[in-house]
This record gives C-alpha cells, sequence and structure tokens, in this order.
C-alpha cells in the first residue's frame, strides 16, 4: 500500500525525511534516493538537524534517514523539523515513512537475527511495539506511507524511483565507453558490442588521424551498409534492457563499443547511440578512453602552460 501526494516540483531544493520502523526498509529507501542523485545523510544526530535546516538550502535534493537510533531522538524534535520545514517556501519537502506490520517485522528480525534497538536485551516484540507507539504521531504526518509488507528490496526499490524519480520513474544512468581490444576490455561494462566488422577509417589517409568525433569519419563509418541494421539492432538491445534494469533494481547500465584502436569506429558508435538515447530521454554520460589516453600524452608532451 502506498499513499501520496504529487511529486516535488524541479524548480526548487527538494529534501525528503526518510524515517519508519526499525527493519522496515528505511536503508534500502535512501540507497534508492541515493542512486536518483540525492545527497543522503544517514543517522544524523538529532541535534544537529536544526542546525542543517536552519542554513541556506543544502543542496538540490537532500534525503535525511532518521530512526530512534538517531542519538538523541526524540518524537517532538523530530515532528519540530517537520514544521520548520513546512512553513519555508525556498524548499519542498516531504515524510517519506517506511511501515510493515507487526508479524513482518518479527519475521525479519527472525531471519537475521539482530537485536532490536528499543530492546537490544529482550524480546523483539517488546522493542517493535514501542517503536511503533513512538512512531505514530510521525507516521500522521508522513507525505508518502510505503507498506512494505511482502515486498522485495526489487520491489521497494521500484516503489522509490516511481515517486522520486525524474520524469515519472524513468531514471537509469547510461554510460557509453568506446575502447581498443589492444589494451583489453574497459572494467564494469554490462555489454560490449565488437565494431571491427565495420570499415577501418585507419586505412584512409585523410581520416587516419582524425576520429569517431569528425563528421568525415561519421560518414565514412555511417556509409558501411552494415552500420545501420547494427545500430538498430543495438538500440533495440539497449532498450529491452533498460526497463529490465531498472525492474531489478539496479540504477545503472554500461555499454562498451571496442574497435582495433579506439579512435574510429567505436567512438562513432558511442556519440551516435549516446544522441539517440538522449533524444529518447535518458540520462547518458560517455567515455572514450583511448581518447582521453591520448589528450592526455599530448598535454604531457606540451609541458606546463605560463
Amino acid at each position: 500500500m502506498t499513499e501520496n501526494v504529487p511529486l516535488l516540483p524541479d524548480d526548487q531544493p527538494k529534501i525528503v525525511l526518510v524515517t519508519g520502523p526499525s527493519g522496515a526498509g528505511r536503508t534500502t529507501a535512501v540507497n534508492a534516493l541515493e542512486d536518483l542523485g540525492y545527497e543522503v545523510i544517514d543517522n544524523l544526530p538529532l541535534s544537529l538537524l536544526p542546525r542543517l535546516l536552519d542554513g541556506p538550502p543544502p543542496g538540490p535534493a537532500l534525503a535525511l534517514g532518521l530512526d530512534v537510533r538517531n542519538r538523541d531522538f526524540s518524537t517532538d524534535t523530530l515532528i519540530s523539523a517537520v514544521d520548520s520545514l513546512s512553513e519555508r517556501s525556498d524548499i519542498q519537502s516531504q515524510v517519506l515513512y517506511l511501515d510493515t506490520t507487526e508479524g513482518e517485522l518479527l519475521r525479519r528480525y527472525s531471519e537475521t537475527r539482530r537485536r532490536h534497538p528499543m530492546a537490544p536485551a529482550g524480546a523483539p516484540l517488546a522493542g517493535i511495539q514501542k517503536e511503533q507507539e513512538l512512531l505514530l504521531p510521525i507516521r500522521a504526518r508522513a507525505d508518502h506511507l510505503v507498506d512494505t509488507t511482502g515486498l522485495s528490496v526489487h520491489d521497494l526499490r521500484a516503489e522509490i524511483d516511481r515517486w522520486f524519480a525524474p520524469d515519472g520513474g524513468r531514471f537509469l544512468g547510461l554510460s557509453l565507453q568506446s575502447f581498443s581490444y589492444k589494451r583489453g576490455l574497459p572494467r564494469g561494462l554490462d555489454i560490449v558490442m565488437d565494431c571491427r566488422f565495420l570499415r577501418n577509417p585507419h586505412w584512409d589517409i585523410a581520416l587516419r588521424q582524425m576520429d569517431g568525433r569528425d563528421q568525415e569519419v561519421v560518414g565514412y563509418v555511417t556509409e558501411d551498409q552494415r552500420f545501420a541494421p547494427f545500430f538498430s539492432q543495438v538500440k533495440g538491445l539497449i532498450d529491452l534492457l533498460i526497463p529490465a534494469h531498472r525492474e531489478e533494481g539496479k540504477s545503472h547500465l554500461s555499454v562498451g563499443f571496442g574497435c582495433t584502436g579506439g579512435q574510429h569506429r567505436s567512438v562513432t558508435l558511442v556519440e551516435t547511440m549516446a544522441q539517440a538515447l538522449a533524444d529518447d530521454g535518458w540520462q547518458v554520460s560517455k567515455r572514450h578512453r583511448e581518447m582521453e589516453r591520448r589528450d592526455a600524452q599530448t598535454q604531457t608532451q606540451k609541458g606546463p602552460q605560463v
């Protein structure tokens, strides 16, 4: 079950206070918000909270993880902070409350064999009941109330995505990288595509010193009759995998394009694919490993600038 209010406007700094009973999923929620670009401060001592909130907006998006494990936790202090934020016109604030049933909390504590913070020497049930009673006034003030009973980690991350990701949950970081097979595969790639079957601009003397960002090279590579079907099928594969990765709770998809020297064909593929994905509304970063290496060597040879 999820109760919600409209998403926060994009033109003001955002603060999300994340709280709820211990074991209800707060850590998963703040990690999901961090993946969405929020700066996260978890378990901030409540004595420092007014100092943080009374100053200028701390950034475009901030998530604060707060629960009874925070030093000097006080329901009144937290409600006072919520009231203070709601009165500010320069910040858009919301309270995200993660809740679950008493039986589900007992099951989770039994599986993890962890002690409840409010009953460290006793049975978890006593701590669970005490904490639920303590948090009841805060639960009543929640803007988003998410019942995590029966939700997997992936389900909860998808729920956070749905309400807090840009464009209604389309957020997933995409990175594209060109590289040379001579120097081996880059680390961390999810998908690797070999471009060496495309005709090679290296053998054209006029193009040899250029790279895949130059229009002459782009034209040379894209005119290969195999380019269009290859590009179309790779784009279709990425389009297929993006929602699959999001459903699995992943926040990033990395695709590598390799060719012999990492200068022409792979660079053109990265540039062309990045533009196509950006046109579809995705956040895309790109890296040209061999170009970065070449630029660094050129800068070293030039020496320091005075």
